[in-house]
């Protein structure tokens, strides 16, 4: 009894010291079973594209060798391209379905390497959240063609200065559009700017826009103005398949915003001529140019006529008004640039300071 009841007890604790194998671990299955690399797809198939408008999270897309009746391609971005930004200028890589068909959808898959960035700020003083957001207008531009009206509303020199400043600090030519002439002479603006070499246009509504278009033929060129300064009027003549809409000054000489979103037009090809006319790109109205981006020191870049009295500046010199010893003054007073030059480069550095308000900015009188 005893022997029998020791060999079932000895039975029992063998099958509980059975020992287990790799067999018996039950593994749970990862979220993936897919390895984990860094290597990315080539997208050697992909072709070349040229974003031309930007509509909630989708890109309209060009293929560059297409002519003016060529199909737009709508594209959205690839996740590999994590959070850089597409905007209106870009040269990308597209793969997919590039036919331009309805419905049809490609896929950004890259960014070339900009030659330029335009940006601007919504505020001057990097220490607000307006100034902090960074806004890109376009890449890739050659040109910014900065458009003041000389009547209806009037010009403003203090807008202008800032797109200046805006052009020189991402390396792109400025070209001053002066409309409306028939209502006004360009003389003042002209004679604030006579120390710049700052090549200008005048455009009538009926006058020829041959000049114009020699202008702007071969680049991307960037319009940007106020509101109400003929600024979408001037795209359409320019374009007429654009079909931009409109707006009307109001009674207090500001202009109503009429085009929402910036987009990049082909300019139709000179008569006669092979040549690549050139886009444009024409941009929303705005109310200000925020310069927060810019530095300090690179705001004297849109100010050439000032930059070199700064030679004889003491270190560290912040050149503001109360800044002793600020050789901006005794350039000025010995009648080397124009005091309305000086007042408003200082306008710009207190409105960086968060001192001023850029949107209650007004331009200094002409000296009598």
């Amino acid at each position: 009894m005893v022997t029998g009841g020791t060999d079932g007890q000895g039975a029992v604790l063998a099958t509980r010291r059975r020992e287990y194998d790799e067999e018996d671990v039950r593994v749970r299955p990862g979220r993936s079973s897919r390895p984990r690399t860094r290597t990315r797809p080539r997208h050697a198939d992909a072709v070349d594209g040229f974003v031309v408008a930007v509509d909630r999270g989708r890109y309209t897309c060009v293929l560059p060798d297409d002519g003016p009746d060529g199909p737009t391609i709508t594209a959205m971005r690839a996740r590999e391209l994590g959070r850089r930004s597409v905007v209106v200028g870009d040269r990308v890589g597209l793969v997919g379905d590039t036919s331009g068909a309805p419905g049809a959808l490609a896929r950004i898959v890259r960014i070339a390497e900009r030659s330029s960035v335009l940006r601007r700020t919504a505020d001057d003083d990097e220490t607000t959240p307006e100034g902090r957001l960074e806004r890109v207008v376009v890449a890739n531009a050659d040109q910014l063609v900065i458009v003041s009206s000389l009547s209806d509303p009037p010009p403003r020199t203090g807008f202008i200065d800032r797109c200046l400043v805006a052009a020189y600090d991402a390396d792109v030519e400025p070209l001053l559009c002066l409309t409306k002439a028939d209502l006004a002479g360009p003389e003042a603006v002209l004679d604030y700017y006579a120390e710049l070499d700052l090549p200008h246009v005048l455009v009538r509504p009926d006058s020829d826009l041959t000049r114009v278009r020699e202008l702007l033929a071969g680049r991307i060129s960037v319009l940007v103005g106020h509101s109400g300064v003929g600024k979408s009027t001037l795209v359409n003549r320019l374009v007429p398949a654009a079909d931009r809409a409109v707006g009307t000054v109001s009674a207090i000489g500001r202009g109503r915003h009429t085009s929402t979103s910036a987009v990049a037009l082909r300019l139709t090809p000179v008569p006669g001529s092979d040549a690549d006319p050139g886009w444009i790109v024409d941009t929303p109205g705005v109310r200000s140019f925020g310069l927060a981006h810019v530095s300090a020191e690179s705001l004297l870049h849109g100010f050439p006529d000032l930059v070199e009295a700064t030679a004889d500046c003491p270190a560290n010199c912040e050149h503001t008004a109360d800044q002793e010893n600020c050789a901006l003054d005794a350039w000025v007073a010995a009648g080397k640039a124009d005091p309305r030059r000086l007042a408003s480069y200082r306008r710009l550095l207190a409105s960086r300071a968060g001192e001023t308000d850029p949107r209650a900015e007004t331009d200094p009188p002409a000296p009598a």
